[in-house]
């Protein structure tokens, strides 16, 4: 007898057998269209009825194979030709997104049967495929009716997690944005995207393709700008997502203000070049003096390696930011933006262990300084601040606090003996 152990069957060159029932029908892509299409026939336009055909028929149709076909039919009405027409002889059929009604009801009830489709048969990646070639192909203007219910199907299965929002790439089209197609795709698309969801959980799912920052190209280059997207999709009915690119565009602009500010500072460029640089940034972007000062505090305080010994990362900070006070009073011309920086000083006193009993020093700083004035100290004290470490800042301010209240009224003494 053969003791030696017998090798396992490699994929290579090896033939199984499957049982009779699992085996399905080979047909060249036109034999698979015609039965497709006759079932279809048989069924109607009830969409129901339509999904149980093709649940039942996949059983013996090799779905997989025969994927791009499939869709060519339930979006088309019949195998697409190169180019994106269908041949004139071949078989069509009615029973399909471009013949259907461009209705939002209709196109929610063709998403059911491709989302049956998919979860059955796990033909998401050909569908992602797909979706981006019509998007391509539909370029002629023939072909708006079509366009329109595209989008609006593609809008559901985005909503609805069939689809992942990285098929917008095709959007970004070079033609398709020239010829304004993209733009007038990406209505209807988000229009039907955001009543099956919301705004919130369009812009999740955008991120998670780092979609969300190229929105703006969806119009030619002379023609990105907030004020045009804004104004084209407000017109358009997309208030909420005109909102969200300029709160984008902000973000994005905040970001490259704090990152060219760290440079400057750590280049050692005059104040006077950086306030000029800053203001004329806020008037660009729309940027306001209270986002700003806190931009600037967070990009101050990340320009110095600070000491570890808490005894010693005080007297470090107030050298550090009387330097930079003169900067700071440039950004605090309103009572808010005081408050702001107030608010932003004790956050980071909180968050750093070792400038917990540094708070009062810096404002006692900046109050010299004229980077603060009483009004929002007092305001800060009294119910504008932080839950964060608020018994230990509010007692370490109790001293100056109580000496600002009694000038304040000295000073209003003095002011009616004059009168």
């Amino acid at each position: 007898m053969n003791n030696q152990k017998q090798q396992k069957p490699t994929l290579s060159g090896q033939r199984f057998k499957t049982r009779k029932r699992d085996e399905k029908e080979r047909f060249e892509p036109t034999q698979f269209q015609d039965c497709i299409i006759q079932g279809l026939s048989e069924t109607g336009t009830d969409l129901e009825a339509v999904a149980k055909f093709l649940d039942a028929s996949g059983a013996k149709l090799d779905y997989r194979r025969y994927a791009e076909t499939l869709f060519d039919i339930l979006v088309a009405g019949g195998m697409l030709a190169p180019g994106g027409t269908l041949a004139d002889d071949m078989m069509r059929t009615d029973v399909c997104v471009f013949a259907a009604q461009e209705d939002l009801e209709t196109m929610q009830a063709f998403a059911q049967v491709f989302n049956k489709l998919i979860r059955r048969y796990k033909l998401i990646f050909l569908l992602i495929k797909t979706f981006k070639f019509y998007q391509l192909i539909t370029i002629q203007k023939r072909y708006e009716s079509e366009r329109n219910k595209l989008a609006m199907l593609t809008g559901i299965l985005l909503a609805n997690g069939t689809l992942n929002a990285s098929v917008l790439n095709s959007l970004y089209n070079e033609n398709l944005v020239k010829e304004g197609v993209s733009a007038a795709f990406a209505v209807k698309l988000f229009k039907s995207w955001i009543n099956e969801k919301d705004i919130n959980a369009v812009a999740v799912s955008l991120r998670k393709v780092n979609m969300d920052n190229r929105l703006m190209e969806l119009f030619p280059a002379n023609k990105q700008s907030v004020e045009h997207f804004s104004k084209y999709f407000t017109e358009a009915g997309l208030k909420e997502l005109s909102e969200y690119v300029r709160n984008q565009q902000s973000i994005g602009a905040r970001k490259e203000l704090q990152k060219e500010l760290q440079e400057q500072m750590s280049r050692g460029d005059l104040f006077k070049d950086i306030i000029l640089y800053v203001k004329e940034e806020m008037k660009k972007n729309n940027i306001s003096e209270q986002t700003v000062i806190a931009i600037i505090w967070s990009s101050v305080m990340s320009t110095v390696e600070w000491n570890k010994k808490e005894e010693l990362v005080a007297e470090q900070a107030i050298k550090h930011l009387k330097q930079y006070s003169p900067l700071l009073a440039a950004f605090t011309t309103q009572g808010q933006s005081e408050l702001t920086l107030l608010l932003k000083i004790q956050e980071y006193c909180y968050d750093n262990i070792h400038f917990m009993k540094a708070f009062q020093k810096i404002v006692v700083l900046f109050y010299k300084a004229e980077v603060l004035s009483e009004e929002p100290i007092l305001k800060w004290y009294k119910d504008a601040h932080l839950a964060k470490g608020k018994s230990v800042f509010l007692e370490q301010m109790k001293k100056f606090v109580e000496w600002l209240k009694n000038a304040e009224e000295e000073s209003e003494s003095d002011a009616e003996e004059g009168d």
